[in-house]
């Protein structure tokens, strides 16, 4: 049997109903057109426009920390050049030196300053120095590390540790690595 037989008998069975059944068919068959419709044509659209949305609001987040990164990325830039900057024109000594005079000025005995090993760097040529103090005061301390950070000289401190004193709580034993940076002609 073909599609037209079918059809026509189709057209045959609904002619024959009486009007009420054909008012019952006939809602049936719109109710069933309807559902297919929604689920044929407005449920993916829905579904597209839902998705869409989402994209678009990941999109977003995505922008504002991109944004936020960038803003952390130039922070980080611009100190990067404030340092490399510091520098290439900051006065040269050696590190021992320089310690030893800033440890002189906060009224602090060095018990040792022990060169240490630094990776090599291909811009820049780093010289670390191991600093221990022994029976020193949380003033002497501050006062040497302040002097250490806010020297002409390009110094960082690189690690710290203070321990108190067993036999006197007031005073620290203290060790730190700090470093100069001069750059590779």
């Amino acid at each position: 049997m073909n599609l037209r037989e079918w059809i026509a008998r189709l057209s045959a069975a609904y002619g024959a109903l009486a009007p009420r059944e054909k008012l019952l068919v006939g809602s049936a068959g719109g109710l069933l057109a309807l559902a297919l419709l929604y689920v044929a044509v407005v449920n993916p659209i829905l579904g597209a426009i839902s998705r869409a949305a989402s994209r678009r609001e990941a999109a977003e987040q995505e922008v504002h920390v991109m944004a936020r990164l960038r803003r952390e990325y130039d922070s980080l830039q611009a100190r990067l050049s404030d340092v490399e900057r510091r520098i290439q024109t900051a006065p040269r000594g050696n590190l021992r030196t320089t310690l030893e005079n800033l440890a002189h000025e906060a009224s602090v005995n060095v018990k040792s300053m022990e060169p240490q090993a630094a990776p090599p760097g291909d811009r820049y040529r780093e010289s670390k120095v191991e600093v221990t103090l022994e029976q020193v005061n949380l003033i002497q301390t501050v006062d040497y590390l302040d002097k250490i950070e806010r020297s002409d000289q390009v110094l960082s401190v690189k690690s710290l540790r203070m321990r108190k004193r067993p036999d006197n709580p007031e005073l620290l034993d203290v060790t730190f690595a700090v470093s100069s940076f001069e750059p590779l002609q």
